[in-house]
């Protein structure tokens, strides 16, 4: 019975986002995911992806109610995002459990797309996790069998309690040389020490992270430039797709993890980066003009 009842904390999350919004070419300009209620209020916990820039957002509970919603607010850093619906959801609230405690093997269940659908999973790793879209986790759980519709889903632990929010369906070899579906799940733990600040200004209230609008991916060991923001800073500074980063200021760099920590160690948005680049077999270097990335996305409007 205590599934049953969390199980009812599980919304559908629906977004509409203008066409000349930051993220509308990538994400598209309607989007679909899911939310865990986690008060009574009606605030809704998703990922962020699901709600940035967004100017209309609806949430729909069992039987298909649906109530109109505000996005409150979006973390860059864990992933996070806060939707608060502008009605009565009369819905449970579901409490929050510690992903530190959760532990290889345990099971949990994996609830999205509407409060019945439901993956039976467990805990299959806890780890780093560097996102080509200069994104860090340091560490990340991930779940098997993986749900298909993960995108805000909750991972729920044996106590009924949460432990995440779906963020990635991702794929990995197992040791037979199987292919094996996973999902990534943003841990719970990174919630409690932001949440008053998302709730009172929309974001974590301190400097933020420098962003250079890099795509990048990890290949034979070097750091690869896959794409770059049009308007973003590193195109604006020269850099170039399938270009290869190989240092910052007089580091050495080794994996996108170590560059992003690399890069944001050099100061808050706004900071001058110095970036070693490899192309055409030659070394040149180009000084990037860090920005916030915050201030190329829409807000949004309270209704």
């Amino acid at each position: 019975m205590e599934l049953e009842h969390a199980l009812k904390s599980i919304v559908e999350v629906h977004s509409k986002i203008p066409e000349d919004g930051f993220t509308a070419t990538t994400l598209g300009t309607e989007r679909a995911g899911s939310g865990v209620v986690i008060r009574e209020s009606g605030l809704v916990l998703t990922i962020g992806y699901l709600i940035t820039e967004a100017e209309h957002v609806w949430l729909v509970s069992s039987g298909g109610r649906v109530t109109q919603a505000h996005a409150l607010a979006y973390d860059q850093e864990s992933g996070f995002g806060l939707v608060q619906a502008l009605g009565r959801l009369e819905l449970p609230a579901m409490g929050l459990g510690r992903s530190s405690q959760a532990k290889l093997g345990d099971p949990v269940v994996l609830a999205g797309g509407g409060p019945t659908k439901f993956v039976r999973s467990s805990i299959v790793g806890k780890q780093e996790f560097a996102g080509y879209w200069e994104y860090l986790l340091d560490e990340a759980i991930f779940t098997a069998p993986a749900h298909p519709l993960w995108g805000g889903a909750g991972l729920i632990d044996a106590k009924s309690q949460l432990l995440g929010v779906g963020s990635l369906l991702m794929q990995q070899v197992t040791a037979t040389g199987e292919q094996q579906s996973l999902n990534m799940i943003v841990p719970i733990d990174l919630l409690p020490p932001i949440l008053d600040d998302l709730l009172a200004f929309g974001r974590v209230n301190k400097p933020q992270r420098p962003w250079l609008g890099i795509y990048s991916a990890e290949r034979d060991g070097k750091i690869l430039v896959a794409d770059v923001a049009e308007q973003g800073p590193a195109a604006a500074a020269g850099l170039r797709e399938g270009d290869i980063i190989s240092g910052v200021r007089d580091l050495s760099v080794d994996s996108l993890a170590d560059l992003y920590r690399k890069v944001w160690g050099c100061g808050p948005a706004g900071t001058e980066i110095p970036v070693e680049v490899v192309r055409d077999n030659r070394i040149i270097w180009l000084r990037i003009k860090s920005v916030d990335r915050g201030a190329y996305l829409k807000k949004p409007r309270l209704h």
